[in-house]
């Protein structure tokens, strides 16, 4: 069971830290057994690899905590950990981890295999007798012998060989190479990747991308200075603006794949701690992620057997990928590559500081991405564009929406036939007969400028649509010039919000608004729009509350030319929406806001 003080653990000093793993650890102990070394078996449901491989992750991603702890102190698994390691990489032994295949989820789990190796060798290596090591050595270097993604996978291989090269066995100094040039392919600039496709700039740049080169940075710096000085400098670069996905309660926003690992959102902080690279001072790292790590504590994300569940704020496997497996989350213990930081280090004396963000909003277009944050930094928008991933569960959701919310989160359809069934928020859905909804999903072009965001997008091929969104102070614009050759009913949705029975409830004419002890999410239609109405979603499709109300305005739309223009508004319980003056002209809309005035120039 899991030992509820977790919930008021702060995670700022090393031993709250060490507290925080060991409680988090503590649950996996009876799912060691001795009649399955090597395994563990965590859950039912499937992924589109086989339940051995399954356990085979289980029993090794949790050595992502597991193993910077062992760089200190002693632990009762570590013996379990040796025996499963034995076992598994020894090809007469009955549990037997298997012959590797191209694009093999055993690669995956090779990495913290080999990170906790070069953090722990003679723990762990110099404790197996020559044939032990032998076995070991040859079931990790098969990785050098099979095809992987072209992405972050290539940095898998990067550790396995550079652990074999530590602990003196053969390796591939060429595949390092080669390895290292496919992802310096992906760079970008200030600091910034894209994960294999110039479409997905998402998580997987810091908790992947930049985490692994961290630990290289650390393990080779001596053999690889150049190299790793570079590196040490993009993430520099990377992390003055990367902290604009964080706001100041310690909420990360929830924006594509692998949200499932939850707090390894913050783990590219943890290891700038580990390499020693203050990118920010120390105290501003600090914050991020102790306000990170105390936010996700407060969070339903634990079985009733104390385990990490498949979910986001709560267990929830709608929105979860082929991939995500029930050892899948323990991913988040990369943020505890803090356990292997010296409690001498300046980070651990620091003093907390506030989360700093200077320019509001941020208009980033590297990072194919527009930030908004509100007065006191409490509530993060995030805008994207040009931003998609192919062969993934709901990455239209996950990456296309207009808007995306650290307070409100967004949501992934169970079905596209009522519009119910999809939660279609923070996006416009189409439909030609109120069955079976279109929403955006990848633009054919797209914009961000200084104060605006603009996407290209084809439903259908014979609808063309034009988006301009307007960020604004506690709402935003949405302005869509819709050219049609077929009828359609338009759905506008604002921001889903937890279900209350004490909720406030308005629609009147083109307006709708949900109010609840949490907040407000409003939605008023400008142009183009005839109704307004809220709708309660299918349960578990929001990633932050299990059921949700939608307002949203709805509008007819015959064959030929159209504009809508729509209020959408977002906000915490005590802010107030000061409403912006639309004029709609002829060839142009005015926004005017207080002392702001923006122009959008209209399609002849």
């Amino acid at each position: 069971m899991l030992d509820m003080s977790i919930r008021e653990n702060l995670f700022e000093t090393k031993q709250e830290m060490t507290e925080g793993f060991t409680a988090l650890f503590k649950p996996l102990a009876p799912f060691f057994t001795a009649e399955k070394p090597g395994h563990q078996v965590l859950g039912t449901h499937g992924t589109v690899y086989n339940d051995e491989r399954q356990e085979v992750e289980a029993f090794l991603r949790p050595l992502w905590g597991l193993g910077p702890y062992l760089t200190e102190k002693d632990s009762p698994f570590l013996e379990g950990y040796l025996e499963g390691i034995k076992a598994g990489t020894d090809p007469k032994h009955p549990q037997y981890w298997g012959e590797v295949t191209n694009f093999d989820q055993l690669i995956v789990e090779m990495a913290s295999l080999s990170t906790a190796i070069l953090l722990n060798q003679e723990k762990i290596w110099d404790s197996l007798n020559e044939q032990e090591q032998q076995n070991l050595h040859a079931w990790l270097i098969q990785v050098n012998d099979h095809t992987i993604p072209e992405n972050n996978w290539h940095f898998f291989r990067i550790l396995v060989n550079v652990a074999m090269k530590k602990c003196g066995k053969s390796y591939s100094q060429d595949m390092i190479d080669s390895d290292l040039a496919v992802i310096d392919s992906f760079y970008l600039k200030d600091g910034w990747y894209y994960d294999g496709q110039e479409t997905q700039i998402d998580y997987y740049v810091s908790f992947a991308i930049h985490y692994y080169s961290l630990l290289y940075c650390r393990f080779m710096s001596d053999e690889d200075s150049e190299r790793t000085a570079i590196m040490k400098d993009r993430a520099i670069k990377f992390a003055q603006t990367f902290k604009y996905w964080f706001d100041s309660r310690g909420e990360a926003v929830p924006f594509g794949r692998s949200l499932t690992y939850r707090f390894a959102q913050v783990s590219f902080f943890s290891a700038l701690v580990f390499a020693d690279v203050e990118a920010l001072p120390w105290g501003e790292i600090k914050g991020l992620i102790s306000r990170h790590l105390q936010n996700w504590m407060k969070q339903d994300i634990f079985t009733p057997e104390g385990l990490l569940s498949v979910g986001y704020h709560y267990q929830n496997l709608v929105f979860a990928e082929g991939y995500n497996a029930p050892g899948s989350p323990y991913w988040s213990f990369k943020t505890f590559i803090l356990l292997a930081v010296p409690k001498e280090h300046p980070y651990w004396q620091a003093e907390v500081q506030p989360l700093n963000i200077q320019a509001n909003p941020l208009s980033l277009p590297v990072s194919r991405n527009f930030y908004q944050y509100n007065q006191d930094r409490s509530h993060l928008q995030m805008f994207p564009a040009g931003q998609f991933l192919h062969y993934q569960n709901h990455a239209g959701p996950k990456y296309s929406k207009f808007v995306y919310s650290s307070y409100f989160g967004f949501s992934v359809p169970k079905s596209n036939y009522l519009y119910y069934e999809g939660a279609y928020d923070s996006c416009l859905a189409l439909t030609e007969d109120d069955h079976y909804f279109r929403s955006k999903d990848q633009d054919t072009k797209y914009e961000i400028a200084a104060d605006r965001i603009i996407h290209y997008w084809q439903p259908w091929q014979d609808v063309s649509i034009k988006s301009t969104i307007v960020p604004l102070e506690n709402c935003h614009v949405r302005i869509h010039e819709i050219d049609t050759q077929r009828e359609l009913n338009a759905y506008e949705g604002g921001f889903s919000l937890q279900g209350e029975a004490s909720a406030v409830c308005q629609i009147a004419g083109q307006y709708a608004v949900y109010k609840t002890a949490v907040g407000t999410s409003s939605v008023e239609g400008i142009a183009g729009f005839t109704k307004a109405d809220i709708v309660r979603t299918e349960p578990n499709t929001s990633l932050f509350f299990p059921m949700t109300m939608l307002p949203h305005v709805k509008g007819r739309l015959e064959r030929g030319k159209h504009l809508l223009v729509s209020l959408v508004s977002g906000r915490l319980v005590d802010e107030v929406l000061e409403k912006p003056v639309i004029v709609i002209e002829e060839n142009q809309i005015k926004i005017s806001q207080e002392s702001s005035e923006k122009y959008v120039e209209l399609r002849k």
